[in-house]
């Protein structure tokens, strides 16, 4: 008899048998809360001694929180209103205090009787509810509360201020206190939870058992206690998450592939000997490790990450002309119209006559490059779809047009894809089934991701480096701008345009929106701060800037726009004039991010640069400074020196290093929301693992997993472990994982 199943029970049960129905409800609903498990490991965000209060100093603004405070001041206003002519109208307004700062609360109408009766001067409470501004104060509106008393006549008054009050990720719906009593109402069934862990790591690491760190997680006597429980449940979700991993590799390991190598004298060899420049450490380095990959006879699957302009593409390039050397063909996805025919120019520049097989004029060893996108007319499509299926075409470069079920390979050996967080699992799984095995991958990517998330988000791919800038790129000097504070800088920074235009060089002017409609969602931006709020107005459009630049400082200057929303044709006619030289300014949105190259272009002003993210500014900047010219990057804000915005800025401007950049960007957002989305969109499987923070544990734990999995890739022996892959595995994971 399996008692195994029977174990699981008491985690399986769902929390509408256990909680009542509409408590059950919202957990599903809003914090996505299913079965007595989900809740158990819905683990306090922080905790409060009642003996202290919280810092009513820093609390964001928008958001549901949950504070300990001291009434200091309750007052009953009644006035006229509407409703009550006569004065009848009443206000409660209670002043709360922390010693950091205070707080106001108001209470109106029916809302009023029974906190005026409590909230008395010297009551200790918790309140929940959602920031706001009144009177350029912050205040909570109708606060849920929950008084603090010392409830057992036993307990000393040293031991109830002592005492730690865990205050849960809550919602509107459902206050933190609500969450920690159902908590304590399904805390019993933790002595059931099976553990993930082998007992000879856990032993071997001196971590507590699984059911012990569940308890003090969620009643901590003593600070150490949260501490111990932490530091285990750490290790469950590095070691579980890295065994999923580690199973994907092993099982690609298995898969069977065509060894691609190229011919000694073929065309890579051709196409080397034409460089006009040396190759850099990094990149030989780089390709040996991919030339590696390509000669096994199973499917690489790497991660090429490089610092913008450390010359990906030609390594990628070189990557695809080994395969089509051996007999295969190659094919580059890029994520947008502009970059596909971007990458198919200089494919084709770099190539030279090696781009022309089957042409007069082509060499020898040459192949046939074609580009296949959407809005491509019917004949050259067709001619380009029948170029693939003979073979006559080595290179493809094209959008997800490509994936389409009427494109067929000859025979696909290779699929590079370009800016992999732009490109969903669906679309690489779709053009790797187009192979008659599967085809070798290489993604590339021009964020830098730190060592730790690329060992979380892409732990299924080998990882490959270039963070050498080739010879002859130029520094980028970069500087903040602050508009509002110091208007004459603004004017300064259109004058240096004027100055780089009037030396034969041009500019980018990139702002937040398009401008056509008012609520398109600014790009990278974060929540509305206090700033925000204050300020109001929606972020600058490019073709409101276009249209005042164009007038007024810029006035004279050749000044076009680019945005997504223009038709295929317009956006490809406005790059080749820039690139020819014939626009001065390009004033545009984010299109422009990834892998434009205009080596004439030296600079570049970001309009309200407030309102992108960190590594979406380092991606921008590295537009200009392309050529021998040195690049100039301005970051123009209205923000306040003292905001967390304009700390942003500052970073930027203080580094050119994509990886270090990459390290604060994720210090200031909650890994969360990287992982989560690098995770098909699933909820971020993370809760308590901090991939900056944590980076050792992640390392072991790879290296612990990778070792399980080769001595049991079944984990045989495990079923705690067994059982923890698949509540990360729920169907939406499992696919991403299964696809790689």
């Amino acid at each position: 008899m399996d008692l195994v199943p029977a174990l699981e029970e008491p985690l399986k049960q769902p929390l509408k048998s256990v909680l009542g129905p509409a408590t059950a409800k919202v957990m599903a609903e809003h914090l996505g809360l299913h079965t007595v498990g989900d809740l158990l490991h819905h683990y306090p965000r922080r905790y409060e001694e009642r003996g202290q209060l919280t810092h009513l100093a820093d609390l964001p603004m928008d958001e549901h929180v949950t504070v300990v405070a001291m009434v200091a001041d309750a007052r009953l206003h009644s006035f006229a209103s509407a409703k009550a002519p006569r004065g009848k109208g009443q206000r409660l307004e209670v002043t709360i205090t922390d010693g950091s700062g205070r707080l106001q609360l108001v209470f109106f109408g029916n809302g009023v009787h029974k906190p005026h009766k409590e909230l008395l001067p010297g009551t200790r409470a918790m309140f929940a509810g959602k920031v706001s501004v009144f009177n350029r104060r912050l205040q909570l509106a109708h606060p849920a509360y929950e008084l603090l008393r010392g409830d057992d006549p036993d307990e000393s008054v040293e031991t109830w201020a002592g005492a730690l009050i865990p205050l849960y990720p809550a919602t509107a719906k459902l206050e933190s206190w609500k969450i920690g009593k159902a908590v304590q109402t399904v805390l019993p069934s933790a002595q059931e939870a099976l553990d993930p862990l082998p007992p000879s790591l856990r032993e071997g690491r001196g971590l507590v058992p699984l059911p012990e760190a569940l308890l003090k997680i969620h009643r901590p006597g003593t600070k150490a206690d949260v501490a111990q429980a932490r530091d285990r449940l750490k290790w469950d979700e590095a070691f579980v998450l890295q065994v999923a991993l580690a199973r994907r590799r092993h099982t690609d390991a298995q898969l069977p592939a065509v060894a691609r190598r190229p011919s000694p004298d073929g065309l890579l060899t051709a196409f080397d000997d034409r460089l006009p420049f040396t190759l850099t450490d990094g990149q030989r380095k780089v390709s040996q490790e991919i030339f590696e990959d390509l000669a096994t006879e199973h499917p690489m699957h790497r991660l090429l990450q490089g610092e913008v302009g450390s010359g990906k593409t030609l390594v990628a390039l070189r990557a695809m002309l080994a395969v089509v050397d051996a007999g295969g063909q190659a094919a580059m996805l890029a994520p947008t119209e502009v970059l596909a025919q971007q990458h198919h120019r200089s494919v084709t520049e770099m190539m030279g006559e090696l781009a022309e097989g089957g042409m007069l004029g082509g060499a020898d060893h040459a192949t046939k490059v074609v580009l296949l996108t959407g809005s491509m007319g019917t004949a050259a499509r067709r001619q380009a779809m029948l170029d693939l299926v003979t073979g006559e075409a080595g290179i493809v470069i094209g959008t997800h047009a490509l994936i389409e079920d009427k494109v067929q390979f000859h025979d696909l050996g290779l699929v590079v894809v370009d800016e992999q967080h732009r490109f969903g699992v669906e679309q690489r799984d779709a053009l790797r089934g187009k192979g008659k095995q599967p085809p070798h991958l290489l993604v590339m990517t021009a964020t830098p991701i730190p060592r730790t998330v690329a060992m979380t988000v892409f732990g299924d791919l080998e990882t490959s480096v270039l963070d050498q800038l080739p010879a002859g790129r130029s520094p980028i000097a970069t500087h903040v701008v602050p508009a509002a504070d110091k208007p004459h800088f603004l004017a300064r920074a259109w004058e240096r345009v004027r100055e780089e235009v009037g030396n034969g060089h041009q500019a980018y002017v990139v702002c937040p929106r398009i401008g056509d409609d008012i609520d398109e969602a600014a790009p990278g931006k974060a929540k509305k701060s206090a700033e925000d709020e204050a300020e109001k107005r929606p972020p600058l459009a490019v073709l409101e800037v276009a249209d005042q630049l164009a007038k007024g400082p810029l006035n004279g200057l050749k000044v076009e726009v680019l945005h997504g929303r223009m038709h295929p044709d317009d956006k490809d006619a406005v790059m080749r004039r820039f690139t020819a030289g014939e626009t001065d300014v390009l004033v545009a949105t984010t299109v422009i991010e990834v892998g434009v190259n205009v080596p004439n272009a030296t600079a570049m002003v970001i309009m309200d640069a407030d309102r992108f993210g960190v590594s979406q500014l380092h991606q921008l900047r590295g537009r200009v400074g392309r050529g021998s010219a040195p690049g100039l990057c301005l970051l123009v804000t209205e923000m306040p020196e003292a905001s967390a915005a304009r700390q942003r800025l500052t970073a930027v401007a203080s580094t050119l290093d994509g990886f270090e950049l990459s390290r604060i960007d994720l210090e200031q957002r909650r890994e969360g929301d990287v992982l989560g989305q690098a995770q098909s969109g699933a909820r971020s499987s993370l809760r308590v693992l901090a991939v900056i923070e944590d980076e050792e544990i992640i390392a072991q734990a790879r290296a612990e997993a990778t070792a399980l999995v080769a001595r049991d890739p079944e984990l045989t022996d495990l079923p705690g472990l067994r059982t923890a892959l698949d509540a990360l595995l729920d169907e939406e994971r499992e696919q991403y994982l299964e696809k790689g």
